[in-house]
C-alpha cells in the first residue's frame, strides 16, 4: 500500500433514535460476546476473536443485519465482520446472532475508514461486501459515496491475493461510479469480464428493502471483482 494519505471519508450519518428492548440487550448485554472495541492504532487478530480460524469476511453499512445474518447462518465455513455506526441495526443484528447461537460473526460500531486503516491488518481479509450503500444522489455531495479510489486502494490491501469484492446498489448512477472505478484500479478485475454486471448470487439474500424496490420498478446492479496483487 503506498503512503499516500487517505482523506477522511464522511460516508454515513449517524442515526439515533428509540431502541427496542431487543436492541438495548443487544448492545449492553450482549456486546462482550459479540462486539469488538478497535484500540488506536492496535492491529486485531482476526484469528483469536473468532472460535473459528477460518475466512474472515468484511461488510460495511449492514444496516438493520438481516442480509448479514443469513449470510453468517448459511455459510458457517466462514467467518463474517461486520461495520455499522446504526445503533438500532447493530443492536438488532447482535440480538438475532444469540438467538441462532452463532460463532461465526463480530460487530464493529465505529467508522469504516478509520477501523480499516487503524485496526485491520493486511492482507487478512478474504472478502469485502458493501450492499445498498447510501449513494448521496446529489451531485455536490458524491465525494461523500464510500467507493472512491483511496478507499479501493485501501481495501486492495487488506484483502487476500483472489480475495473478492461484491457491491450491490439500486441507484443507477453509483453503480456506474463503482464500475468505473473498480474496472480502472490495478487490482481489481471484473469476474464476467470488463464492465458487465453479476446477476444476484445466490449467495446474498434478497432483503425486505431490496423487494420493495423491486415492487416499485427499482433495478438493483451487483459487481463482483477479485483482487489481483
Amino acid at each position: 500500500m503506498s503512503n499516500k494519505v487517505i482523506r477522511k471519508i464522511q460516508s454515513f450519518v449517524r442515526r439515533s433514535g428509540r431502541l427496542t428492548e431487543g436492541q438495548k440487550y443487544g448492545l449492553n448485554e450482549l456486546w462482550p460476546k459479540y462486539g469488538i472495541d478497535p484500540t488506536d492504532n492496535k492491529i486485531i487478530n482476526l484469528d483469536t476473536v473468532f472460535e473459528k480460524k477460518q475466512d474472515v469476511i468484511l461488510e460495511i453499512g449492514f444496516g438493520n443485519g438481516d442480509s448479514l445474518l443469513q449470510m453468517a447462518i448459511n455459510e458457517p465455513e466462514c467467518n463474517f465482520l461486520g461495520i455499522e455506526v446504526y445503533e438500532a441495526g447493530v443492536g438488532r443484528l447482535i440480538n438475532e446472532a444469540y438467538k441462532h447461537n452463532l460463532s461465526n460473526l463480530k460487530v464493529i460500531k465505529e467508522d469504516a475508514v478509520e477501523v480499516l486503516k487503524n485496526n485491520i491488518a493486511a492482507n487478512s481479509l478474504s472478502g469485502f461486501q458493501l450492499y445498498f450503500a447510501d449513494p448521496w444522489h446529489k451531485k455536490k455531495h458524491h465525494k461523500r459515496r464510500i467507493v472512491q479510489n483511496e478507499f479501493m486502494d485501501m481495501m486492495s490491501d487488506k484483502l487476500i491475493d483472489d480475495g473478492f469484492v461484491h457491491m450491490a446498489t439500486d441507484w443507477e448512477h453509483y453503480a456506474q461510479q463503482m464500475m468505473e472505478t473498480l474496472e480502472a484500479h490495478a487490482h481489481f478485475k471484473n469476474t464476467l469480464g470488463a464492465r458487465i454486471y453479476s446477476p444476484r448470487p445466490i449467495r446474498r439474500p434478497i432483503t425486505k428493502f431490496e423487494r420493495r424496490g423491486e415492487r416499485l420498478g427499482h433495478g438493483v446492479w451487483d459487481l463482483i471483482f477479485t483482487n489481483k496483487k
